[in-house]
C-alpha cells in the first residue's frame, strides 16, 4: 500500500490533479491527422509522431485491434488508420504495412462494413458518397418534448454527435485538400447504405410517426428547414467549453469543425481554430509518442484517487489530498446544463469528468468527488456548501424506475431502439445501469445520513434486485463488464442495509467465486460486451482482481481463500506491466470504444488492500 501512496503522490500535478491518460486505441489520433490535413495545417511534428504511433499498434495480419483477443481484427480500426496513414503523406499505398491492411479490409467487406462514425467521416471527406436516407430529419429539432420523440429524447451524448452529424447530411457537405487520398480500392461500391433494409422496416412506424409530427410544425417548410438547422448550429455553440471543445468530446468537436464548414464558415474562422486548440491541448504522451485523448479524466483521475489516498489511511490534511480536494472545489459546476431538460427542479451542483467541463456534469463523477470531499465536511466550511449542492443534484438525478443515469435522467426510450442507427442504445441512451446505481447507493450509505428505508435508497435497491443476471453478476454500463457491474451492485447494496445473506448478495458471490482463475485473479474479456454475457479473459488482471475482491470483502465478515487468493494475486503482480495492465477496463460503446484508464492499476488495488486491512486485520 505504501508503494502505490507513493507512486502515487509522485504523479500528481502541481495544481492538485492527476492527469493520467484517457487512452482510446488509435482512432483520435487517425482523425486528429485527417481534420489536420483537411483544415491544411501544417503541425508536421504531431502528424508524423501521431502516424508512428498508430503503426507500431499494427497487428502481423495488417489489422488493428480494439482489445488483445479481439478475433483477428478490427475493421473500423483498420479504416480509419489505413485512410490517417495515407493521409499523413508520410506511407504511400505501396508500403507493404499499408498493403496489409488494404487487404484485410477488403477480405472484411470493404470499408462500407465500418460504423457509422467512421461512415460519416469517409463521406464528408469526400471518399464515399452520402447515403440517400438518413433517419433523423433536421426538423426534429423543432418537435416539442411532448412528441413520442424529441431531440432530447436522446442523451446528451447523442444530442451532442447527433447535431452536427444531422447538419452534414442534410447538406450532404463533402471537404477534400490537395492531399486528399483516393481510397476508391477500398470501396466494393459507392453509393453505401448507412443502415439495412431490415432496419429500415422495423422502423417504418417511427419514421411515419416523425414525418407526421413535422407536418403538423406551423409554417413553411422551407423557412422550418431554415430555422431547424439555426436551431442545429445554435445547439453546438452554446455548448463550447472554455477550451473550445463540444462538451470535451473528441468526436463532437471533430464533427461540429466539419458541420460549422458545411453553414460556411471558414477554415480559419476563431470557433474553429479554438476549436482545434482544443483538441491538440488534449494530446498526451504514452511511451514516448503522442496520443490525442477522447477526452481528460483529470476530475475521474483525481476524485478517485483523492478518495482511495484516504481510505488507505492518509490524512485529508496532508498535502496531496488537501491539494487534490481543492482541485476538485474549483471544478464543481455552477452553471444549469442539459440535465436541466429532465431534471427542472435540479439545482446545479455536479462534478463532470474532463478538466474543462463547465455544464456536463454526470453522476458518477459527482459521487466519486463528494467521497473525496467527505472527510472534510464537517470541520472545513468551505466544503459544505460543496457537499450539499453535490448531495441534491445526486438524489434530483434519480430516474422514474429507481436507478441511476450518467448524464440525464428517463432518457431511455424504447423508441430509440427502433432507430437504424448502429450502436442507437450506446450513442443515444442513457439508462439506468448497475455500475451508476450501485455506486450511488454505496455513497448514499456510507457517506450521507439518508435513512437506509428513505424512498431513494429502497427504489434503488429494488431496481439493483430486478436488474441482476440469472447467474448473480450485473452488467455494468461503462466498465468491463460483468465483474465491474457486480462490484458496485454488490458494495452499494451491502451500504444500503441489504445483509450479507441475502440471496441476491449470495448468488453473486458465488458467481464471484465461481469465475476466479487458478492464479487467485480474476479476468474478463471486452468480448463480454459485444456478446451480452460474460466471457473470461483467460487471464487474471490487477483491476479486475481487485474489483472482485472488494465485492467479496463487502459481503464476508471473515477472509476466504477466494479473498484470499486474490490478495495475493494483487501483492504479486503489483508491479506488472504486460498486455494485461492496457487491457481496457472501461468502455463507452460495445464492440468500438474501449477505455485504457493510466490510473486503474494504483487505484483499486490500493481501494480493495485497504478495505481488507481495515476489515480483517486488527492490532
Amino acid at each position: 500500500m505504501n508503494q502505490i501512496i507513493a507512486a502515487l503522490k509522485m504523479d500528481q500535478s502541481q495544481r492538485g490533479s492527476w492527469d493520467y491518460a484517457f487512452e482510446t486505441g488509435v482512432a483520435t489520433d487517425c482523425y486528429m491527422i485527417i481534420l489536420l490535413r483537411t483544415l491544411e495545417i501544417n503541425e508536421e511534428k504531431l502528424i508524423q509522431g501521431l502516424a508512428k504511433r498508430i503503426l507500431s499498434k499494427q497487428e502481423k495480419n495488417g489489422s488493428w485491434k480494439l482489445f488483445h483477443d479481439e478475433n483477428s481484427g478490427n475493421i473500423t480500426a483498420t479504416v480509419e488508420a489505413y485512410y490517417a496513414l495515407l493521409y499523413s503523406g508520410y506511407l504511400p499505398k505501396s508500403d507493404s504495412r499499408l498493403r496489409a491492411a488494404r487487404q484485410f479490409i477488403l477480405t472484411k467487406g470493404g470499408m462500407e462494413e465500418s460504423h457509422l462514425f467512421t461512415k460519416v467521416l469517409l463521406s464528408v471527406t469526400g471518399q464515399q458518397n452520402w447515403p440517400s436516407f438518413f433517419p433523423l430529419p433536421l426538423e426534429i429539432l423543432l418537435l416539442p418534448p411532448s412528441f413520442p420523440v424529441d431531440f432530447y429524447s436522446f442523451s446528451e451524448f447523442g444530442r451532442a454527435n447527433m447535431a452536427p452529424i444531422m447538419i452534414l447530411a442534410d447538406r450532404k457537405f463533402q471537404v477534400k485538400s490537395t492531399k486528399s487520398p483516393d481510397l476508391t480500392d477500398l470501396s466494393a461500391y459507392r453509393n453505401p447504405e448507412f443502415f439495412s433494409r431490415k432496419e429500415q422496416d422495423e422502423w417504418r412506424g417511427l419514421a411515419s410517426a416523425i414525418s407526421e409530427g413535422i407536418s403538423h410544425l406551423i409554417g413553411i417548410p422551407g423557412q422550418l428547414h431554415r430555422m431547424a438547422t439555426e436551431k442545429a448550429k445554435q445547439y453546438m455553440l452554446d455548448r463550447i467549453e472554455p477550451d473550445g471543445t463540444l462538451f470535451g468530446y473528441f468526436s463532437a468537436t471533430f464533427m461540429m469543425i466539419f458541420a460549422l464548414l458545411a453553414l460556411g464558415y471558414p477554415k480559419n474562422h476563431p470557433v474553429i481554430m479554438k476549436a482545434v486548440k482544443g483538441l491538440m491541448d488534449m494530446e498526451c504522451t504514452i511511451d514516448g509518442l503522442p496520443h490525442m485523448q477522447y477526452t481528460t479524466a483529470a476530475v475521474w483521475n483525481t476524485s478517485l484517487i483523492s478518495y482511495a489516498l484516504q481510505e488507505a489511511g492518509v490524512s485529508p490534511l496532508d498535502f496531496a489530498v488537501k491539494k487534490g480536494n481543492e482541485y476538485l472545489l474549483s471544478r464543481q459546476h455552477y452553471k444549469y446544463g442539459d440535465w436541466l431538460i429532465h431534471n427542472p427542479s435540479g439545482f446545479p451542483g455536479g462534478w463532470g469528468f474532463a478538466d474543462m467541463n463547465t455544464v456536463h456534469p454526470d453522476v458518477d463523477d459527482t459521487t466519486a468527488s463528494l467521497r473525496s470531499i467527505a472527510r472534510m465536511v464537517q470541520s472545513d466550511s468551505s466544503f459544505r456548501q460543496s457537499w450539499d449542492r453535490g448531495v441534491l443534484w445526486v438524489l434530483s438525478m434519480q430516474n422514474d424506475d429507481g436507478g441511476w443515469p450518467a448524464f440525464e435522467r428517463n432518457t431511455d426510450s424504447k423508441l430509440l431502439k427502433l432507430l437504424p442507427i448502429d450502436k442507437a442504445e450506446f450513442i443515444l441512451a442513457d439508462p439506468s445501469s448497475a455500475d451508476l446505481t450501485g455506486r450511488t447507493l454505496e455513497f448514499l450509505g456510507a457517506y450521507t445520513n439518508l435513512p437506509k428505508n428513505s424512498e431513494a435508497i429502497r427504489s434503488g435497491v429494488k431496481w439493483l434486485f430486478k436488474n441482476q443476471e440469472s447467474n448473480g453478476s450485473w452488467y455494468g454500463r461503462w466498465g468491463i463488464c460483468y465483474i465491474y457491474g457486480t462490484w458496485c451492485a454488490v458494495t452499494g447494496l451491502r451500504e444500503a442495509g441489504v445483509p450479507s445473506e441475502n440471496p441476491s448478495i449470495s448468488k453473486a458471490s458465488n458467481w464471484l467465486k465461481a469465475i476466479q482463475n487458478g492464479d487467485g485473479g480474476w479476468g474478463e474479456s471486452c468480448r463480454s460486451d459485444i456478446k451480452g454475457s460474460y466471457v473470461p479473459l483467460q487471464t487474471s488482471t490487477l483491476t479486475h482482481t481487485a474489483w472482485a475482491v472488494d465485492a467479496l470483502i463487502a459481503s464476508f465478515d471473515q477472509p476466504t481463500k477466494e479473498i484470499d487468493g486474490g490478495i495475493l494475486f494483487m501483492l504479486e503482480n503489483l508491479n506488472r506491466d504486460d498486455w494485461t495492465t492496457d487491457y481496457p477496463k472501461g468502455q463507452g460503446m460495445a464492440g468500438n470504444f474501449y477505455i485504457h484508464y493510466h490510473s486503474y492499476r494504483y487505484i483499486f488495488p490500493l481501494l480493495a488492500l485497504s478495505h481488507y486491512q481495515k476489515k480483517y486485520i486488527h492490532d
